[in-house]
């Protein structure tokens, strides 16, 4: 077993990482994850039936650990916020921006920050078939969807991103301009 875990590991951990690092904009906690993903992967790989592949079967067991921190940080800074008056004392958030991590170009940067306003079906569509490149069949295997939900998402995904880098065009030309008339 400790072979076949460590085949697994050596296929996937790269594009295992990049994805759970996309969907929780968070090295650190990519990292922990990862680590979580394979703990379920050996505790589970005895029922793994083989009715899909072992990369779309250990991707979708990151979705779920994804979606489980996800969820368990949105309760978490929902006691947070009601246990603190923030117009007193803001909390700041010191980790690193997504755009200081990991986005090469001043396009992907763009991109970047308007996946943020994609819903997590949404980025995870974007994420599964644009980052790691995989097929729609795949990526409906890992969501445990039918193709035309991923098709359909996928395209809602994309009009939610063309609209944000237009609006976010917009207002850099905005800024822009004001700095211009400024000189």
């Amino acid at each position: 077993m400790n072979s076949k875990l460590q085949e697994l590991y050596d296929k996937y951990h790269q594009n295992l990482f990049q994805f759970l690092f996309y969907m929780v904009k968070n090295r650190e906690q990519a990292e922990d994850l990862v680590q979580e993903v394979y703990i379920r992967v050996l505790n589970s790989y005895d029922r793994f039936e083989g009715r899909s592949s072992e990369k779309t079967w250990i991707f979708s067991i990151a979705r779920h650990a994804a979606l489980d921190y996800l969820r368990k940080q949105n309760r978490w800074s929902q006691r947070i916020f009601s246990a603190f008056d923030l117009t007193k004392r803001p909390i700041l958030d010191t980790s690193p921006l997504p755009e200081e991590i990991a986005v090469q170009n001043e396009m992907i940067q763009q991109m970047y920050r308007c996946m943020d306003k994609c819903t997590v079906d949404q980025r995870s569509v974007v994420i599964l078939r644009y980052i790691q490149s995989l097929t729609i069949s795949e990526t409906a295997q890992i969501l445990g969807w039918t193709e035309g939900k991923v098709k359909t998402t996928q395209h809602r995904a994309i009009q939610v991103l063309k609209a944000n880098m237009r609006e976010l065009s917009e207002k850099e030309e905005s800024i822009d301009e004001k700095i211009q008339l400024r000189r």
